[in-house]
């Protein structure tokens, strides 16, 4: 047979063929095992082996498929179409087969041609390039033949012939070669030559033994094929022995062994240099230089190496890849070699001339930064064997590559100078500054954008620890700033790494000495507390830091903590090795561990919320006796009252009822007891008795170790105890207010016992204490009457009143029927209840007759492309952050209808089972219009119903007001905001017939019918069984308020709009806050200035500031209120005598100085949830101790806002204090319901759990506010709107919109505007706007969803797709078995410099980071239209703190106004500055909900005291005329 010329082969380059993996192998051995029908083995065949088909193939299988998809070709005809097609692609021409032929390299008789042949030199691009002749036809041969052949032969040209294909997969007992896979990687490389090389014709490769060593590594699993030939029925047919390559999904693509650059990357290059190029020994001895003759001479040591500028330069590797110097590499001792003109180190000029050209010098031993010249441009160098060299300009290949190695130099610097004067910055704050710095010229880059600083984060953070070293021994590093922890963890950066500690720190402006915080100015009484009874403790919790360092700051893994002491340092000179005292006991600075100090910070601000409640101890354990000596106790005097005695005499010491004595406890080790005795009996089994209402000593409140050692507090804790305990007697002094306590703030602080009283028996006390609720309070006013003197006991006598407010009974029997008894009202803790009221009840009080629509569920998960969407496999869990799924429903309202008891079996009432029939009402999500009704509907609108209920009265939650709307004397409006828990209904609803009618007349008050009648009998029931109905009949002054830190005006606006305050002043030193809080408060006076600086001339009886404005005087002030910064001591879990001198000179601590001095009658602080927590919650307890010391009553809780009507979670600290004779407001109940993770409102101090005194723990009066009800009704806007002012475009479509629009017609919506995604300064980058628009609009969307594409970027760059290279030992492989991981560090290795990837749609960091926090869940997330705001911030970043801010539908994050509606501001309010000024000032403001919810208890205590008043002076009335 004539033997057929070979087909011209794809030029041979370095990159080597790729195997199919063995599971591929093995899933195409199966197939043909498999009884599978001909559709179904094409079918899998060709999933299985798509990648690899030719485009053109592919495309002529498309047309088949789109046929068959459009019925012109029936089932049959595509698959016989499909294998036609293939087996035509097959054949050759003629019909002819080639017996012996090569592919890819391997003789088809199984011979393997030589490596040789198929390679391209890499290592040497200047040696010459020999030609051969096209190669001629040839025949198999051995083994020894083709390789003596192949060594000589030179490298073909590149084929033109038709490539052979993989149809061979479809035919029966035949499969494919790997050939194909190795074409997909020439043809990848084709374009990526380097520059020097032309198209290989006839070359000659040249290889270095190491690239050979290398293509070998590379080759090492080649596949070999075995064709055989085999005629039947005169065909020939050949049958390809099955090897199988890896699938795309496992195939790596190759890296450079030396740099570990991705060999397939568009951006690789490789260095070029000029022909007259020099080595470096004969470059350095050129006469233009002149430092070395040619043979080496005049170097003398490391310290003598000359200095020379280097322009036009580039690096690269030994495989002649251009790569950074800035990776790790040299570190790795990876040699990196460089080019470039060397010039005199006098020489400033960068241009080419005057200079000697020099290739592959190096290597680089190391490189360094020297500085800035001049502020902006920083000096980098490179040191060799031979010489240093300063670098000047890149060359034009290398300028991009060592631009960026610019731009985090420069990021750097950026970041330290920015630390240094903003120690508390956000990283929202910290990427506000890099984007609107402009770049320096020198930097060939528009701006700075986050993917920059991420980019750059292990250098940066590098440079921050550097900076760090310069600090004091105890003094808070700034790599522990909120910003710099959150950049830490978002971009994975590796602390502690200073073996590569060379010279590449920048030199930044010596670290001036810390001259400690600003003096704060303080009243004596706040002086005395924290600079005198504190001073014990602190020295205390310093000696406890000092000896437990070593143990709790190290981590021992990273290199810091694992190199020696320096033995230089401070520390280590008081070390008794380094010939010290040892006293210190403080590690070695240089080891101070950065890990466990981010631990310490982290732990600092996470709030555990599960610990459970302790419950408070009796004194001692009841009943238990002890052996009574009766020659040490005996009574004094008769008894009265049968056995109870007046006097009695213990240890020749008299005592009485109501003195006051200390008990001896069980346990010996624990302090005297200390109570009243407030009875005295004998008792015929237990002898001689007395009753004691204990006192509770400071330690034992939430004080603790803060409290005064000689205050008690009054407790509602009391039992009967045998004298014998008692160890003596005890004087207990109440200390009452003064006449005239409102004047004398700020006065010195007297001793808080009258004379000399340090004898250890004396104390006193002025609140009562409530344990649950941390509730400071005056002591009640409960006097014994004429009869029980002798054994009353107040606790027992306040106990008892509520237990008896809390039993349900029924009043006012109306009819005796044959099995019940009907009563017209009853009472429970403290409410009466009449027939015809509303009540409230728990949603599972009761059913409707319609089947409600189940609670909204998010569709079933779909499987989605693993390979599109590599990052949704960890949207594993159901749970998303801002989602109402699970948030509860409404209480159900019912209208009493009758109120009775069933009879017993004699025929009397069962008291104890109270029942009420009622009429149900249908809110409009209870009709089967379902959810969507509530929408539109007014919050408090209900539907009439005759379907009844009978519930057990103890389910009532309490009372509301209904009212036909028809009969209403005023508007809807008026009489919904007219007072709380008022609701109004205007039809009826039928179930059964699913309408709406008119409500039947007995559905109407009884006085009422008849449109506007108001008046009658009817009404006026209806307003006795209204709460808040009589605050009509007092009129209330409202309180003159001063603001502190008022911000834009939030906590104002709220007390405003629940009228309990007027804001006559207010101070706050950002001007922009400032100027929003005088647009919307004109009347107030505004003091831009620092409240210290205001103190301190009030203080010294200024009547003005510097600029003539009126200042507050001594019993101006009636309100306080303000929510101080307290970052400045945050960060650390405990203080020590730096962080507390901080502390002592804080705002918190200046802000309690204006508290003393103004003794106004009501204070409120409010403050971040983790207020509380702070410092293991000691800023609490000094806050709360100054406030107890002035003689306020006060408490503490936290509140969630969106319970009080905000589409936001909102947790928040709250302090509240009153004066004496005032009355301490409670805690407002919640008002809606909201999702239960959000509601965790408890506190832990001291291992002990409190709570506030909200009893709405599981339900409320209304629904939740959502993202819907909140912005729905704005117009559309795109990225960047600036408008301030444009119309609405529509009409408000929710309650919450009408609220916040006001009922006066606004035509104009001010603040509707956004941050843009691409151009201007203030903005996000073109990539984050790319993200942006990928992000799906389902709920829950975030940047798990983000596909793995290409994007072409609005600047005109390119969005990469994300590698994925490494095996992630946590998640495995993707149902397609592709890889998960993108760094080392899922391996269990430590991170790889080099793997990071930038300018990727999917951010490399999150997957890098994602496994240890919580997958980055919400980051670049779509708030959901049914759900709600993630806590607003101070600047909404897609990456930032919280990252669900992007708009539910549109691509853009949310806008200024948007976020002013989620924390309830109206539409009216004003605001000022810029766009970030503005997101600022919202993101700061309390809500004005939430405080209007607070202003309203207050006006509570104030209405009560003022019926108190009126009452006291009817009753000194009627007894001055008696």
């Amino acid at each position: 047979m004539p033997a057929r010329t070979a087909p011209a082969r794809v030029p041979a380059l370095a990159i080597p063929a790729i195997s199919l993996p063995d599971d591929v192998r093995r899933r195409l051995k199966d197939l043909e095992r498999d009884s599978l029908t001909e559709k179904e083995c094409v079918k899998e065949k060709l999933n299985l082996l798509h990648e690899f088909l030719q485009t053109e193939i592919k495309n002529q299988l498309c047309d088949l498929e789109t046929k068959l998809h459009k019925e012109e070709l029936s089932e049959e005809g595509y698959l016989a179409k499909v294998k036609s097609l293939l087996n035509k692609d097959l054949s050759l021409e003629n019909g002819a087969h080639t017996v012996s032929r090569e592919t890819n390299g391997h003789l088809e008789n199984g011979s393997q041609a030589s490596r040789a042949d198929r390679r391209v030199k890499m290592s040497e691009p200047n040696t010459p390039k020999s030609g051969s002749k096209p190669r001629g036809p040839r025949r198999s041969k051995s083994d020894s033949e083709t390789k003596a052949e192949a060594s000589s032969s030179p490298m073909v040209t590149r084929r033109t012939t038709r490539q052979t294909t993989i149809t061979s997969h479809f035919t029966k007992g035949s499969v494919y070669n790997e050939w194909i896979a190795t074409f997909s990687w020439c043809t990848a490389f084709a374009a990526k030559r380097r520059p020097d090389e032309k198209e290989p014709e006839q070359v000659t490769p040249q290889m270095s033994e190491r690239d050979e060593d290398e293509k070998k590594k590379m080759t090492r699993n080649k596949t070999l094929l075995n064709p055989k030939v085999n005629l039947h029925v005169g065909m020939r047919q050949v049958l390809w022995c099955r090897e199988v390559a890896p699938s795309a999904s496992e195939v790596q693509p190759p890296k450079c062994n030396e740099c570990g650059q991705f060999l397939d990357d568009v951006d690789l290059k490789y260095e070029q240099h000029p022909s007259d190029a020099l080595e470096e020994p004969q470059m350095l001895t050129n006469e233009k230089l002149s430092i070395f003759d040619e043979n080496g001479s005049g170097f003398g040591s490391y310290e003598d190496l000359p200095q020379h500028k280097l322009t036009y330069f580039s690096v690269y590797c030994k495989r002649g890849h251009l790569c950074p110097i800035d990776t790790g590499l040299i570190e790795k001792n990876v040699e990196l070699l460089f080019s470039g003109t060397a010039k005199p180190i006098y020489d400033d000029n960068p241009s080419l001339e005057g200079g000697v050209n020099g290739k592959n010098l190096g290597p680089i031993n190391e490189w360094w930064i020297t500085g800035f010249d001049g502020g902006e441009k920083a000096l980098i160098g490179f040191s060799t064997s031979f010489a240093e060299y300063i670098l000047m300009e890149p060359s034009p290949e290398y300028a991009p590559i060592f631009g960026l190695m610019q731009e985090k130099i420069y990021i750097s610097k950026i970041v330290v100078e920015f630390l240094q004067g903003n120690p508390d910055a956000t990283y929202e704050d910290l990427i506000n500054k890099i984007e609107t710095t402009v770049p320096p010229s020198t930097i060939n880059l528009n701006r700075f954008t986050e993917d920059s600083l991420l980019r750059h984060a292990q250098f940066v953070v590098s440079q921050v620890e550097s900076y760090d070293d310069a600090k004091d021994s105890d003094e808070q590093p700034i790599f522990l700033t909120p910003c710099m922890r959150d950049l830490i963890k978002l971009a994975g950066v590796t602390l502690g790494q200073r073996r590569a500690e060379r010279r590449q720190t920048i030199r930044h402006p010596a670290k001036e000495k810390d001259k400690g915080p600003t003096k704060a100015t303080t009243t004596k009484l706040v002086y005395q507390i924290f600079d005198t009874f504190f001073a014990e403790q602190i020295e205390k919790d310093d000696r406890e830091d000092k000896e437990n360092a070593f143990k709790r700051r190290r981590c021992g893994v990273c290199e810091v903590c694992q190199q020696p002491e320096c033995g230089k340092c401070k520390a280590c000179k008081d070390m008794v090795k380094f010939g010290g005292s040892g006293r210190s006991k403080q590690a070695c600075l240089k080891r101070r561990c950065p890990n466990m100090a981010m631990k310490e910070a982290d732990d600092d601000e996470e709030v555990d919320d599960d610990i459970p409640e302790v419950p408070s101890p009796k004194k001692m354990h009841q009943g238990k006796k002890k052996k009574q000596n009766k020659d040490r106790i005996s009574w004094v005097g008769e008894a009265v009252k049968k056995s109870y005695y007046r006097q009695v005499c213990i240890d020749a010491e008299t005592l009485e009822v109501g003195d006051c004595v200390s008990v001896i406890p069980d346990d010996s080790s624990k302090p005297l007891y200390l109570a009243r005795v407030t009875a005295l009996w004998e008792d015929n089994g237990n002898g001689q008795m007395f009753h004691a209402h204990w006192f509770c000593a400071g330690t034992d409140t939430v004080l603790g170790a803060t409290s005064d050692p000689l205050e008690l507090f009054l407790v509602d804790e009391c039992e009967d105890m045998q004298l014998s305990y008692i160890h003596s007697k005890v004087k207990v002094i109440h200390k009452a207010p003064s006449e005239n306590w409102a004047m004398e703030g700020g006065m010195d602080p007297e001793s808080m016992l009258p004379g000399d009283h340090d004898d250890g028996k004396t104390y006193f006390y002025q609140f009562w204490y409530d344990q649950d609720y941390a509730r400071f309070e005056s002591p009640p006013k409960t006097q014994p009457t004429e009869d029980n003197k002798f054994k009353f006991c107040a606790s027992c006598a306040r106990l008892a009143e509520m237990r008896q407010k809390e039993i349900p009974r029924a009043l006012e029997q109306l009819v005796d029927l044959e099995s019940k008894i009907l009563y017209n009202s009853a009472t429970k803790n403290g409410i009466l209840y009449r027939v015809g009221d509303g009540v409230y009840l728990l949603p599972e009080a009761f059913t409707f007759n319609i089947k409600l629509s189940s609670p909204v569920k998010r569709p079933k998960k779909e499987p989605v492309d693993e390979d599109l969407y590599p990052e949704h496999y960890r949207k594993y869990s159901d749970y998303i952050k801002g989602s109402n799924l699970d948030a509860p429903e409404p209480y159900r309202i019912g209208r009493i209808k009758e109120i009775f008891c069933a009879k017993k079996t004699n025929g009397k009432p069962n008291g104890s089972e109270i029942k009420i029939r009622l009429n149900k009402f249908y809110r409009p999500e209870n009709t089967h219009k379902s959810t969507s009704a509530s929408y539109h509907a007014d919050i408090n609108l209900l539907y009439w119903s005759d379907e009844e209920a009978v519930v057990d009265f103890q389910a009532v939650q309490g009372r509301c007001t209904v009212e036909y709307g028809e009969d209403l004397p005023e508007c809807l409006q008026e009489y919904s905001e007219g007072g709380p828990d008022r609701f109004y209904f205007l039809e009826a609803y039928n179930a059964k017939t699913k309408s709406f009618e008119d409500p039947p007349n007995h559905a109407r008050s009884p006085g009422n019918k008849g449109k506007g009648k108001g008046k009658g009998k009817g009404k006026t029931k209806c307003q006795a069984s209204e709460p808040s109905e009589p605050e009509t009949a007092i009129k209330l002054p409202k309180l003159r308020t001063l603001d502190v830190f008022s911000g834009c005006g939030g906590l104002s606006e709220g007390f405003h709009q629940a009228g309990v305050s007027e804001t006559l002043w207010a101070i706050e030193m950002w001007d922009p806050a400032a100027q929003a809080f005088r647009l919307n408060n004109p009347h107030s006076t505004v003091f831009t200035e620092d409240c210290n600086v205001l103190l301190k001339l009030v203080m010294a009886g200024e009547k003005t500031n510097s600029r003539g404005q009126r200042l507050p005087q001594k019993g101006d002030v009636e309100m306080l209120c303000g929510g101080p910064p307290c970052q400045g001591f945050s960060g650390m879990n405990r203080f020590n005598s730096r962080t507390y001198s901080k502390f002592k000179n804080s705002l918190v601590v200046s802000f309690l100085s204006y508290c003393d001095y103004y003794w106004p009658r009501f204070f409120l602080l409010e403050n971040v949830r983790n207020f509380v927590s702070f410092k293991r919650s000691m800023v609490l307890k000094l806050t709360l101790r100054c406030l107890v010391c002035m003689g306020y009553q006060c408490t503490f809780g936290v509140l969630q806002a969106g319970q009080y009507g905000v589409a936001q979670t909102r947790r928040r600290a709250i302090i509240l204090a009153a004066a004496p004779g005032e009355k301490l407001p409670l805690f407002p109940e919640p008002l809606h319901v909201f999702a239960p993770r959000a509601c965790q409102l408890s506190v832990v101090v001291d291992d002990k759990k409190f709570v506030s005194n909200i009893t709405r723990l599981s339900s409320g009066p209304f629904r939740t506010i959502t993202v819907r009800d909140t912005m729905s009704d704005l117009p559309e806007i795109r990225n960047g709107a600036s408008a301030q002012e444009i119309s609405y475009n529509g009409e408000p479509q929710s309650w919450f919109q009408r609220q916040l629009r006001g009922s006066h017609y606004q035509p104009i919506l001010r603040d509707h505007i956004c941050k843009d995604g691409a151009s201007s300064a203030t903005d996000m980058s073109a990539l984050v706007a790319a993200r942006m628009r990928h992000i799906p609009l389902a709920p829950g969307s975030d940047w798990r969803d983000l596909p793995n594409i290409e994007v072409q970027l609005t600047d005109g760059t390119l969005a990469k797709k994300l590698r994925y290279t490494y095996h992630d030992k946590k998640n495995g492989r993707s149902s397609s078995g592709a890889l998960r991981g993108v760094c080392s560090c899922v391996e269990g290795k430590a991170c790889d410099p080099s793997a990071r990837q930038f300018n990727t749609l999917i951010p490399w960091c999150l997957p890098h980071t994602g496994n240890r926090h919580n997958h980055w869940a919400g980051l670049y997330g779509r708030l959901e239209w049914d759900g709600f705001f993630s806590t607003t911030v101070t600047n909404p970043e897609p990456m930032g703190k919280q990252g669900r801010v992007l708009h539910p539908e549109q691509h853009r994050v949310v806008s200024v106004r948007e976020c002013a509606r989620s924390q309830g501001f109206p539409d009216t309010y004003r605001l000022f500055g810029n766009i970030l000024d503005r997101h600022r000032q919202v993101g700061n403001a309390v809500p004005p909900p939430l405080a209007k919810a607070i202003g309203l208890e207050i006006k509570l205590c104030m209405l009560a005291k003022a019926r108190e008043s009126a009452s006291a002076k009817a009753k000194e009335e009627v007894a001055a005329k008696d």
